[in-house]
């Protein structure tokens, strides 16, 4: 296959969906971990896992004003269940619940924040509104995981790396490439990678934002 006929050869909408569907498993596994790491039962551990999976995909369809994805389509839910029940049966074999937590966690953040862009950019047609609404896709699920489980959210903890810079990178990336040569399908791939290995660098290295002087 020509490299040049690759945005014609893919269908965009299965495409979306599809990473759609790896997103909303990664942050569920991500959601259950956490509960795990609670001590939750199984229909905490369920809970749980559904609100990364569709918590920030339901607020950017809900200030869209579009229908919310996972009532349109039940695949998403079936996605985070299945994600919940594997955690469910291998979380007790992991050596650093935590660690797998952040990865996946990164995962979702890198795959959500380009998905919500992608749809906020479609429906609104402005890349400034994309770009919030893919970072607030990427980050809003995460932030009700967390005060469920009684923790400071990842994106406000003092001691925690770049985080939502991560789904910025990601989503700006994806609008510039749109603008500029207007791909989806690179577009859609070099903001999840942007994002991806923004997040990674930052876990790895500890890069964090600079803070007021006082």
């Amino acid at each position: 296959m020509m490299i040049g006929m690759l945005p014609e050869s893919i269908d965009m909408q299965q495409l979306l969906f599809y990473f759609d569907l790896v997103g909303v498993f990664v942050f569920a596994v991500s959601g259950a971990l956490a509960a795990v790491r609670k001590g939750m039962d199984v229909f905490g551990i369920v809970v749980v896992s559904l609100m990364p999976a569709v918590g920030g995909g339901t607020l950017r369809d809900l200030v869209l004003g579009e229908p919310v994805f996972w009532v349109q389509n039940t695949a998403s839910i079936w996605a985070a269940l299945a994600a919940s029940a594997l955690t469910f049966f291998v979380a007790g074999k992991l050596e650093s619940r935590m660690k797998w937590l952040i990865w996946a966690d990164a995962a979702g953040l890198a795959l959500f924040c380009v998905v919500g862009a992608e749809k906020a950019l479609a429906v609104s047609g402005s890349p400034m509104i994309a770009v919030m609404l893919g970072v607030a896709t990427g980050v809003a699920g995460g932030i009700i995981r967390d005060i469920i489980c009684n923790e400071i959210p990842l994106v406000l903890r003092d001691d925690q790396e770049i985080y939502a810079t991560a789904a910025f990178v990601g989503a700006g990336l994806y609008c510039t490439i749109m603008y500029i040569a207007a791909v989806p399908v690179y577009a859609l791939w070099a903001g999840m990678a942007a994002a991806f290995i923004t997040r990674a660098a930052a876990i790895r290295l500890g890069w964090r934002l600079p803070k007021a002087l006082y």
